[in-house]
């Protein structure tokens, strides 16, 4: 229908390819666990309702401790797409400038959503997450149960997890790394030259959402949930989270650059630099078909 949101309509009619590979009875385990996470936002009061709690630590993070990311940890190959699709959702709902009544918005809204599975970021990030000079909020995403039956793997996947959100909250102070590497019998000299790169700050902020296991029914509940915080956000931030008119615009502009690509004539109708930008790329693809002629 045209007034489902388009973050949102993975449960209506463009939920079929789902339907479709995976069966009915998954897509309505789909819907289901939605449904409850619905019925959890409606009825439950402030105090315990998730998405409105995750919405406002979102909101403290970013509206008033300035952090201008957050990444989406998820601790399972089965997750490995979902900070691309919290990317979309999130970003294109309430990546706005303006109010409801078209005012400027004088305070840090939506933040930049990004992330990939969390073994893979060990080794690619979580660096600067620990000590860098930009505070991360994450969200880390776990199971209790595994989807498979190899021994031993989920335990040390998620015991990585645990690890990780430990660190970053209580990190290592001078004292302790002074006594951590003198019980490894380094001497003073070295370790006045190691303590200041080991020492953490901690401090810095993750949320932790456990799984009982990962299956239709509760991926859909942790979709709704975030839907649910999108949407608490928007409210407060007084957003219009389901408009993308920055999006429209590059739309439009495509459009009247397309028909522009098709002859080998030089435009001058943009801006300098996007003027530039294409008759460059005229010429080089001009180039290049004469000399595979």
């Amino acid at each position: 229908w045209d007034w489902v949101g388009g973050r949102f309509s993975l449960w209506s009619a463009i939920g079929l390819p789902i339907a479709l590979g995976l069966g009915f009875s998954a897509f309505r385990e789909l819907l289901e666990g939605a449904c409850v996470m619905d019925k959890h936002f409606c009825d439950a009061p402030m105090e315990s309702n998730i998405p409105v709690l995750m919405a406002l630590v979102g909101i403290w993070n970013s509206t008033f401790m300035g952090a201008d990311t957050q990444a989406i940890l998820p601790y399972d190959q089965a997750l490995s797409q979902l900070p691309d699709y919290l990317q979309q959702a999130e970003m294109e709902s309430n990546g706005k400038s303006v109010n409801w009544y078209g005012e400027p918005i004088p305070y840090q809204t939506g933040p930049v959503i990004w992330g990939q599975t969390g073994i893979n970021g060990q080794h690619a990030f979580y660096q600067l997450l620990h000590q860098g000079k930009t505070v991360v909020p994450a969200d880390f995403i776990g199971s209790v149960h595994s989807l498979h039956s190899l021994e031993g793997h989920h335990d040390h996947l998620m015991a990585n997890l645990f690890a990780q959100t430990e660190a970053l909250m209580n990190g290592v102070n001078e004292q302790q790394v002074r006594e951590d590497l003198a019980l490894k019998g380094l001497s003073a000299h070295q370790i006045d030259g190691l303590v200041a790169h080991k020492v953490h700050q901690g401090n810095r902020p993750s949320n932790t959402l456990l799984l009982n296991k990962i299956t239709a029914r509760s991926l859909g509940s942790l979709i709704a949930l975030y839907e649910h915080k999108i949407f608490a956000q928007g409210i407060i931030w007084q957003l219009h989270s389901f408009d993308q008119w920055g999006v429209e615009l590059g739309k439009a502009l495509a459009k009247s650059i397309e028909p522009e690509l098709a002859d080998g004539a030089q435009i001058g109708s943009h801006d300098c630099s996007t003027s530039h930008l294409i008759n460059y790329y005229k010429q080089q693809k001009s180039y290049l078909h004469q000399v595979r002629r």
